[in-house]
């Protein structure tokens, strides 16, 4: 089956992949006011570090922070006057996160999602297809062929207005807010080549 014949949304996110952006706010995974660890001498480096999480692309970034900064706390970091953060230093990787920024990335992705529920409630209403025989939304942990169908079945009758909205009139799909959440996790893994959420070329941008 064709999925891409004449699909309205695709042309358009087509062309925004490859547009530059930046992220404006972020969320805490960790903060070290002494630095990191040094492993060959096990001392600290002094110098007060973080390490956050974008919540436009999920950018993983590492930052100096002007003030103490608390887990899960939300800090301006886009382009103008930052008020707790100093400098963004650099970009880094899931395998450049601490243990700690590991074990609360799963957490603060799904408070983001759920902050925004609005922006991923339009992923269901405009997902579009990948190729002729993948469709984006089949990407979503637990959403195979049949959940696809229904999915796309229901928005043509009318756009869904929330995730409760979704689960109500999609059965079998269980929570939307999870499913987002554990995919962006496994881009920022690497575990697949296609990204959704993740990164300045991700499929879905809103």
């Amino acid at each position: 089956m064709d999925y891409t014949r004449r699909h309205p949304y695709r042309e358009s996110l087509q062309k925004k992949r490859h547009n530059k952006e930046y992220e404006e706010y972020a969320y805490v995974l960790d903060y070290l006011p002494e630095g990191y660890t040094d492993l060959k001498t096990g001392r600290r480096t002094g110098k007060p570090v973080a390490q956050v999480i974008g919540e436009k692309a999920f950018t993983l970034l590492e930052v100096t922070p002007k003030v103490d900064l608390m887990l899960y706390e939300r800090v301006f970091i886009g382009k103008g006057n930052r008020d707790k953060v100093l400098m963004i230093n650099r970009k880094i990787s899931y395998d450049d996160l601490t243990a700690t920024a590991k074990a609360e990335l799963p957490y603060v992705v799904k408070e983001i999602v759920k902050n925004n529920e609005n922006r991923f409630v339009k992923f269901f209403n405009i997902a579009p297809p990948i190729t002729n025989r993948l469709h984006s939304l089949e990407l979503l942990p637990g959403i195979g062929k049949k959940l696809m169908w229904e999915i796309l079945e229901e928005r043509r009758k009318e756009p869904f207005k929330s995730f409760e909205d979704l689960k109500s009139r999609v059965k079998g799909l269980h929570d939307p807010c999870e499913m987002i959440a554990k995919r962006v996790i496994d881009e920022l893994q690497g575990k697949d080549r296609y990204r959704l959420f993740v990164g300045s070329r991700r499929l879905f941008r809103e």
